[in-house]
């Protein structure tokens, strides 16, 4: 199926949230590594007042990411759909 002209800008614009939204979730999930190693660190070195926080904050960075991927879904959708 083809696409008509005026549907490009509608894919273009949703390219776009696609591509931004993806590089966001790459660099949470880099600090949600770098903040689980951390509190495992700390933790295993006798500091167990991390655990609880890190861990805290990790699913809250879990739960923004999955909130991204379901964004990022929905953009992908509308934008293939014909108008």
């Amino acid at each position: 199926m083809r696409q008509s002209p005026q549907d490009a800008p509608q894919q273009g614009r949703g390219l776009t949230a696609i591509d931004a939204i993806t590089a966001l979730l790459v660099i949470l999930l880099a600090v949600q590594v770098w903040l689980l190693s951390a509190t495992l660190d700390a933790f295993l070195a006798g500091h167990t007042e991390t655990a609880l926080p890190g861990a805290i904050v990790s699913g809250v960075l879990c739960a923004a990411c999955c909130a991204m991927y379901v964004f990022i879904k929905r953009v992908d959708r509308d934008a293939r759909l014909p108008r």
